[in-house]
């Protein structure tokens, strides 16, 4: 996994994924204590960041892998990237999805073709399902972080920050990232060193499921003890992953843990102050850039808003934040 895999996704989403824009807003500044800078991937195709890496892997699929088709396990965000990416290139796709996951994310991913398999994710194993499923049909297996190809393209995010945040004069700056099983955060942080070595990729997750913040800490891959009961679903992953984990090591500052709630309060300030939806997981980044201002140093954060999509009960939970 190195640069030039980036380099190489970037030329085939060209044209197919959507370069998403800066955003700023005084009023954010002026509760982080210092200039925010927002890189709202929820305004990509399927309203996440995981396009880049659907796309990223089925576009580099032999003829015949595509004919026969492609299996991934998702909680929803990556399943919607890989099933309009399978859908754009005519290939079939089975998506292992968590019951408990958004009913939009679930009828997002139906709506786009693909064969929805639910499960358990607190007695099942999602990887286990896809695995079997993949053998018995001949399936290629996309998996979500821990993929070469998905990585690359994640890291195409990265490349983005780099020549935007280069062309605005911001050096020594620190890149909040949404960090689930780390496949966008080693992405991010691989096109940093290669492209802007001066600014860092800081790894934020939700309380009770920091196992990349942990395993920064101890040194080795730390697991969750839970699966499953937070809002910020779509970074919720049992453990970091073995292609990801060194790559952050090598290339990561310490991880940030947030609260549900200041991931809520950033969903509400996120729509009031820069007009985007976000969900409670893709706006971790934000609420670490808001809330734990102590954590940065320099006079600017970039925080990447990794995902949109979100049921409507949650979004007008996190609106009640504001009043």
């Amino acid at each position: 996994m190195n640069i030039d895999m980036i380099r190489v996704a970037a030329k085939r989403l060209d044209g197919h994924a959507r370069r998403t824009p800066i955003l700023t807003s005084p009023f954010l500044d002026e509760i982080a204590g210092r200039r925010v800078f927002v890189k709202p991937e929820c305004l990509q195709h399927t309203g996440s960041f995981k396009f880049r890496g659907g796309w990223s892997a089925v576009s580099a699929l032999t003829d015949n892998a595509l004919k026969t088709g492609v299996i991934a396990f998702s909680s929803g965000n990556h399943a919607q990237g890989v099933a309009l990416a399978a859908r754009e290139h005519g290939a079939p796709a089975v998506i292992v999805m968590p019951s408990d996951a958004p009913k939009l994310k679930i009828e997002n991913t139906r709506a786009l073709g693909a064969e929805v398999v639910l499960y358990d994710r607190a007695t099942e194993s999602r990887e286990e399902i896809g695995e079997a499923l993949s053998a018995e049909r001949g399936l290629t297996l996309v998996r979500p972080y821990d993929e070469p190809q998905v990585i690359a393209g994640q890291g195409t995010c990265g490349l983005e920050i780099a020549e935007d945040m280069n062309a605005l004069g911001v050096t020594n700056a620190d890149v909040a990232v949404c960090c689930g099983g780390g496949g966008l955060t080693s992405g991010i942080a691989l096109a940093l060193a290669a492209e802007a070595p001066s600014l860092r990729a800081r790894p934020v997750e939700p309380e009770g499921f920091d196992d990349v913040t942990r395993s920064l800490a101890s040194g080795q891959i730390e697991r969750n003890t839970r699966l499953s009961g937070s809002l910020c679903d779509a970074i919720i992953t049992p453990q970091p992953g073995a292609i990801t984990f060194p790559i952050m090591q090598a290339h990561c500052g310490p991880g940030i843990v947030v609260t549900e709630e200041e991931c809520l309060r950033a969903v509400g300030l996120a729509y009031e102050r820069l007009k985007i939806v976000v969900e409670p997981g893709g706006a971790a980044a934000l609420a670490a850039a808001l809330f734990h201002t102590d954590a940065f140093d320099g006079d600017a954060v970039i925080a990447v808003a990794t995902g949109g999509n979100i049921d409507p009960p949650v979004f007008s939970k996190a609106l009640e934040t504001l009043a």
